[in-house]
């Protein structure tokens, strides 16, 4: 067996992984390289391997950075299938043709630069016309439901609490009258959050590839999330301000919208207007209403009761450009949620644009900020912003709440590898920035795994 690293080693985005054995080529997941516009165009139009010789596509979730690059995929030639849970499969529906919808959008700015440079126009990485052929690779199965997908590999999904539909992937393979179990965790969720399940322990490991994302820092107690936020509202009443949070429109926007009705519920913050600003955001609510087969007990109840986690008094989702517009104009007190969680497009711009200028707003970073994007610039305090080529000082107070990450900090990790006992043949340690990497391999090592690496990008190792 040989496993190839192509992608999300040592950094956190694009992931792509090649399994090949018993002649067979497995992809896991085939994520979108999210970056410096430059380097990002480049890598996501050449994949690094003829997708007509991959045998299987095995989807850890929906998120771009694991799936984005599926319609790259289907458009250079592969044709075998993408195999996915029920809800990664109607998550990607959404996401996927937003991210054809943002690809056109981006070439079409580029191009009208080069055009002003005499230069040839760049074609979309792919278009919505791209969508449904890559819809139509998809295969379901639910979790922990055998299914065999290439000679001696059978795949079982089991509920990674990461992202609705989100999979930890295991593989039992025979090869040569040896039986090894291979777990690829794709994103590792956390215990104890709201909405989904815990992420299932596997046991029998011999091979593991794990992420890293947190795997050097340690989030706050979940908790604090409702204090912080009911503060923030309060502070955004007494001074008619406005708090904006960009957050990821599946996943993280949910999250906030669940603990926002939570404190309205419990009466500790004012009527505060609340708008989900993004069309993809509305779409993925819809989706999580109809997947409740992945709720935990509480928000089990909560349904039960009548109660819905996603709609509170004074909470408003927009679609329409015009109103998104009009958000701008708004006077406060106000909460705008709204996308990209990196503050790299989408309609969030727009908002930052009107809301960093001024020293009474709160931008509200809630999710993880890959190097480079806009968003890891604000949480590093810088005192100008560049934002549609126009640059803006920063007075607006920037705050973070880790608390609200949906992946698993250090500690959660040692504590996840711990019960399922760490003492691996073999672990790798990608979707990390090098201390993260650094962390999660010295604690695996520490746990008995016999060896641990971190490889670099196009890394091969022979099993």
């Amino acid at each position: 067996m040989r496993i190839r690293f192509l992608g999300a080693a040592r950094t956190t985005t694009g992931s792509m992984h090649m399994v090949e054995l018993n002649g067979r080529r497995l992809l896991l997941d085939c994520g979108l390289y999210q970056g410096k516009r430059k380097e990002a165009f480049e890598r996501n139009r050449s994949l690094p391997f003829d997708p007509g010789s991959v045998d299987v596509c095995i989807l850890s979730h929906a998120h771009i950075d694991h799936s984005g690059n599926l319609p790259s995929l289907i458009k250079s030639g592969y044709r075998g299938k993408v195999i996915a849970t029920p809800a990664t499969r109607d998550l990607c529906e959404i996401m996927l043709a937003d991210s054809a919808h943002l690809q056109v959008q981006d070439v079409a700015y580029v191009n009208k630069k080069r055009a002003k440079q005499g230069k040839n126009p760049f074609e979309p990485l792919y278009t919505p016309d791209d969508i449904g052929p890559t819809l139509a690779a998809f295969r379901t199965v639910a979790y922990e439901k055998p299914m065999q997908v290439a000679p001696g590999a059978v795949l079982t999904f089991y509920d990674a609490g990461h992202l609705l539909g989100s999979a930890f992937v295991q593989l039992d393979i025979r090869q040569n009258g040896s039986a090894r179990r291979l777990f690829f965790t794709g994103d590792m969720g956390r215990k104890h959050m709201p909405i989904l399940k815990d992420p299932v322990v596997l046991s029998d490991v011999d091979i593991l590839i794990t992420e890293s994302t947190y795997g050097n820092r340690d989030h706050p107690a979940h908790e604090d999330v409702k204090n912080e936020l009911a503060e923030l509202c309060a502070h955004v009443v007494d001074n008619e301000a406005r708090l904006l949070i960009p957050a990821f429109s599946v996943g993280r926007t949910q999250q906030i919208v669940y603990f926002l009705h939570e404190l309205s519920r419990e009466g500790r913050i004012a009527e505060i207007p609340v708008y989900v600003d993004s069309p993809l955001s509305t779409k993925a609510t819809t989706v999580y209403e109809e997947h409740t087969e992945c709720y935990d007990a509480e928000t089990i109840a909560l349904l039960r009761k009548g109660d819905q986690p996603f709609s509170f008094p004074r909470l408003r989702y927009v679609t329409d450009t015009r109103e998104s517009k009009r958000l701008n104009d708004m006077r406060g007190p106000v909460i705008i949620i709204s996308a990209s969680g990196m503050c790299e497009g989408g309609r969030i711009l727009h908002h930052l644009k009107h809301t960093v200028g001024d020293e009474r707003n709160i931008i509200l970073i809630v999710g993880y900020q890959a190097e480079h994007t806009l968003g890891r610039r604000l949480v590093e305090k810088e005192k100008r912003v560049r934002i549609f080529g126009d640059e803006f000082d920063v007075l607006a107070r920037v705050k973070t709440i880790n608390a609200l990450s949906a992946h698993a900090d250090r500690n959660e990790m040692r504590a996840y590898y711990e019960e399922m006992n760490a003492a691996v043949d073999e672990a790798f340690v990608v979707h990390g920035e090098a201390e993260a990497c650094t962390g999660v391999a010295r604690a695996l090592d520490e746990l008995g795994a016999r060896h641990v690496h971190i490889p670099e990008p196009g890394d091969e190792y022979d099993l």
